[in-house]
């Protein structure tokens, strides 16, 4: 931890985000405090790995409360369908609750992608492989990322998002990765 020149403990950005917390709560705000205080720091930064093209990214894609629409169309084409190339507009909240997390975790960790945007044809094919992929998919809509984190094991990812109470979370153990949206928040 970094200390500062009186030899106190310097505020970590985990502590600043718990005690934003306890003031969120205070004031009866619903939304995920980790989120609401992404609006407010300078900048926000995301490292990825997409395991199926085998391509890197790393990227700010915000500072304070303005999105950089560069970076977004980078991270569109990067998160783009794997099997047929079609690339889609991928949710700045979704990015957000990655933020999040990778926050929350205290770690500086890249983003291992599976799967991010999927065209309706992509995911039908999935279904018929898998019958837990869902009909009318997150992904399909850019809503939705199936990662895993380097800075973390899949069950801290998910304990993590979890807490946050932000989105949809998967839990994939046996096949090696966690769901995460930016729909409603429900779990499975």
């Amino acid at each position: 931890m970094v200390t500062e020149k009186n030899s106190q403990p310097a505020l970590s950005r985990r502590s600043f985000l718990l005690a934003s917390t306890q003031i969120v709560l205070g004031l009866g705000v619903v939304s995920a405090p980790t989120l609401a205080c992404a609006k407010a720091l300078d900048r926000r930064s995301l490292s990825f790995f997409h395991t199926r093209t085998q391509k890197e990214l790393r990227i700010t894609y915000a500072s304070g409360k303005a999105y950089d629409r560069k970076a977004l169309t980078e991270i569109n084409r990067f998160l783009r369908d794997y099997q047929t190339g079609q690339v889609h507009v991928i949710d700045p909240k979704l990015l957000d609750i990655l933020w999040a997390v990778q926050g929350e975790m205290g770690s500086r960790g890249i983003y291992e992608v599976i799967s991010g945007y999927r065209s309706p044809r992509t995911n039908r094919g999935l279904r018929k492989g898998h019958p837990g992929v869902a009909s009318h998919s997150l992904h399909m809509k850019g809503k939705a990322v199936d990662i895993r984190f380097s800075g973390g094991n899949l069950s801290q990812v998910y304990k993590c998002a979890l807490a946050m109470q932000s989105g949809g979370i998967g839990y994939y153990p046996d096949d090696g990765f966690v769901h995460l949206d930016s729909g409603l928040f429900r779990t499975w």
